[in-house]
């Protein structure tokens, strides 16, 4: 025998750890035995009659699971000093869904954290997976920290070879006697967000079956799938309860969500006080391209379950009661953990739509067709011919007397103000014209129907158009983002009453996407943007009596309006429901969405980075279709890069740094906040959002979700 262990032959000891039953045995191998070989070898040697269909061999040393069955063990470069586990792929997460309530779930470590949550939606009947991921619970003090500035015993260190250096996988089985942490120490305090694991006291409680949700918020399922549930192992008491004995099933109870939320979970609700804290939160994503076990998250370990792309594709009300309900849960507790601004106006409006949908949660709903509309029960056959019948005659566009040789023309004095370095913001008025998708600004109304040239000339197809809206200051503003030479130019716009802006505004978001004031949309983007407006002017008196609902102000607005309201906050917030008293349940979650998605900060992931080339950090929203350099302070737009001028986006590696390429010119930085794969994946993860097509029958394309987020290629 040679000193390494090795025999003559080649051959060597190689050790596993058989963590199901907490055994060690040793194998005599050679470096070309595959991996399904040693599986087998090491299933003859235990001679235990059970299902091993289910275990894989991971690498505690280099964090990494040896699921290519073919690949030897050289390929993998496993030698006689290794030791390897053999452990079940699926193991019980505790999943915090979008309304704070937590499930406890039978989830694959083994696979890409990408396909573990296309999984985990499957069973939960979230349609459009794609648009979610897991992330990590955050405590305040990550968010005073930059990552690389994290206190040490909060960071995950990496190893020369840039492996995760993270404790060993717990084992299935965790005798009474033993801490839930588990016998190797798995969620020892260095990690770096810390889960809450499953305490010994609460997993030998079963939960009444009157109520689905136990007093730690806490749900659980037991079936015995491999994807979703729970095996004997975790269940061995006969501990938790089925869902689908409650509520007619797993999809109604998650269709709709508790009032409140536990104390408990209300007081480790994060926060943020400024746009840089702000920014910090996304740290949390996990990696896309790895799976969850690979990046620290063990046995009994808790992830947050949330919408990650603010691109939400085909909401249907028929198809999408889970998803929607879901959607809506996220947006309100951005909201009230003031993620997100709002005035005090829309503040009352969301509390108002969500009295409604509170409301709404106990009364029989209508039933939805196809398209999400209102209508008697339809089968397929009906609809797809009705489908078909609007495909081949077209939809009625209008009901009244149109002149078709008319170009439509949108006229009106506005004030507007370009911004320029060192300018104060002053408004100057001019006589503005809407037509053929360019807006033309004359100093007055007689100029614009005579020869004189415009002074202002501005193209709004693929411009981003955004409301700056403050009804108690009477002040209803847009603001263009123009593409131009140099990036996209900031305008902005002051309309002098909310009829005027209800017009404007509609204008410049329909020419935005290249239609014009003749399409049929117009008269009910108008009246849309109308109402919405309405929505947030309260009623003279509210329909319900204020002593006949227990509102609890925290549940209903963010802090900072609390504070503000203090005795008077019921009476405000009733008098503004009564605009929405008559809204269905989906009505009203879907009305709350679209408010959301109309605020000015909506959609726009913050990330702390520093330009090379520059000595101080700046902010980067990232949105759905564009890149934004923005002032770490203020949030002021200094420059912004849409989409379809960027031609490649990298990142090195060695140094961390990204370069993202556009027509007009490349930019690299460096992210502070966060690792610069988060980066690349939430441009490359918008990309792939943006190649969705409306084929009912379109299959998800993981491998090109991959290829445009992993930054591996």
């Amino acid at each position: 025998m040679y000193s390494d262990g090795h025999e003559v032959d080649g051959s060597w000891v190689l050790r596993v750890y058989v963590t199901d039953l907490q055994v060690e045995r040793s194998l005599r191998v050679k470096g070309e035995l595959h991996i399904g070989g040693v599986m087998l070898r090491l299933v003859e040697d235990l001679d235990i009659a059970m299902d091993w269909s289910d275990h894989a061999l991971w690498w505690p040393a280099r964090n990494h699971w040896l699921t290519r069955t073919r690949s030897t063990l050289d390929q993998y470069g496993v030698a006689a000093d290794a030791l390897l586990h053999f452990t079940p792929m699926h193991k019980t997460l505790r999943v915090q869904l979008p309304d704070m309530r937590c499930l406890d779930c039978r989830v694959d470590f083994s696979v890409k954290t990408f396909n573990a949550v296309i999984n985990l939606c499957k069973e939960l009947g979230i349609r459009h997976p794609e648009e979610l991921s897991f992330c990590k619970p955050l405590e305040p003090n990550h968010l005073k920290y930059n990552l690389k500035d994290l206190p040490v015993k909060k960071k995950i260190e990496h190893q020369k070879n840039g492996h995760w250096n993270v404790s060993a996988d717990t084992n299935t089985f965790i005798p009474a006697s033993q801490s839930p942490r588990g016998s190797t120490g798995s969620l020892d305090q260095s990690s770096p967000f810390m889960c809450a694991p499953v305490t010994p006291n609460n997993r030998n409680h079963s939960t009444p079956i009157s109520s689905p949700v136990s007093h730690t918020g806490t749900w659980k399922r037991n079936n015995n799938s491999s994807g979703f549930g729970s095996t004997g192992s975790f269940n061995a008491n006969n501990s938790t309860m089925s869902l689908e004995a409650l509520n007619g099933g797993l999809t109604e109870s998650l269709a709709q969500s508790p009032t409140s939320i536990s104390p408990d979970v209300r007081v480790k609700l994060i926060k943020p006080k400024s746009l840089i804290e702000r920014a910090r939160m996304n740290v949390s994503w996990l990696d896309s391209s790895l799976s969850i076990m690979e990046q620290g998250i063990r046995e009994f370990d808790t992830l947050r379950l949330k919408f990650k792309f603010y691109s939400f594709y085909d909401l249907n009300p028929k198809t999408d009661a889970v998803r929607i309900n879901m959607i809506y849960e996220q947006a309100k507790w951005q909201l009230l953990a003031e993620e997100i601004d709002c005035t005090e106006e829309e503040m009352l409006m969301f509390a108002a739509l969500q009295v409604q949908v509170n409301l709404q949660a106990s009364v029989p709903q209508p039933t939805y067709d196809s398209n999400g509309a209102t209508s008697p029960v339809e089968d397929d056959i009906d609809a797809a011919l009705t489908d078909l019948q609007v495909t081949l005659e077209g939809s009625n566009i209008s009901n009244g007397p149109s002149d078709i040789t008319q170009v439509p023309e949108l006229c009106d004095e506005l004030r507007f103000f370009k911004p320029k370095r060192f300018t104060l913001k002053a408004f100057k008025r001019y006589w503005f014209t809407c037509r053929d998708l360019q807006l033309r600004l004359y100093k007055s109304r007689e100029e614009a129907g005579g020869s004189e040239s415009p002074v202002y000339v501005i193209n709004l197809r693929g411009c981003e158009v955004t409301p700056d809206v403050h009804l108690s200051q009477g002040r209803y503003g847009i603001r263009l983002e123009v593409p131009s030479a140099e990036g996209m130019t900031e305008m902005w716009i002051r309309c002098d009453n909310e009829q005027q802006y209800a017009k404007w505004m509609a204008a410049c978001r329909l020419a935005a996407k290249g239609r014009s004031l003749a399409d049929a949309s117009y008269e009910s983007e108008v009246n849309s943007i109308a109402a919405f407006l309405q929505l947030q002017r309260p009623a003279p008196a509210p329909a319900i009596n204020p002593n006949a609902l227990d509102i609890v102000p925290e549940d209903y607005v963010a802090p900072r309006f609390a504070k503000k309201f203090k005795g008077k906050l019921v009476q405000r917030i009733l008098e503004a429901h009564a605009n929405v008293k008559d809204l269905p349940l989906v009505e009203a979650k879907l009305n709350y969405i679209k408010a959301w998605q109309s605020l000015p900060e909506y959609g726009i992931s913050l990330f702390i980075v520093r330009f090379t080339g520059k000595s101080k950090d700046e902010l980067l929203g990232i949105a759905n279709n564009r890149l934004m350099r923005m002032d770490l302070h203020t949030g002021d737009h200094l420059k912004t890069w849409r989409y379809n001028t960027m031609k490649a986006w990298n990142v090195n590696w060695e140094v961390k740094h990204m370069m993202v390429q556009f027509e007009e010119e490349n930019i690299i930085f460096e992210c502070q906040s966060a690792d610069c794969k988060v980066v690349h994946e939430f441009i490359g993860g918008y990309i792939f959002l943006s190649m969705r097509s409306k084929e009912a029958n379109q299959t998800l394309n993981e491998d090109l979700f991959h290829k445009l987020t992993g930054g591996w290629a």
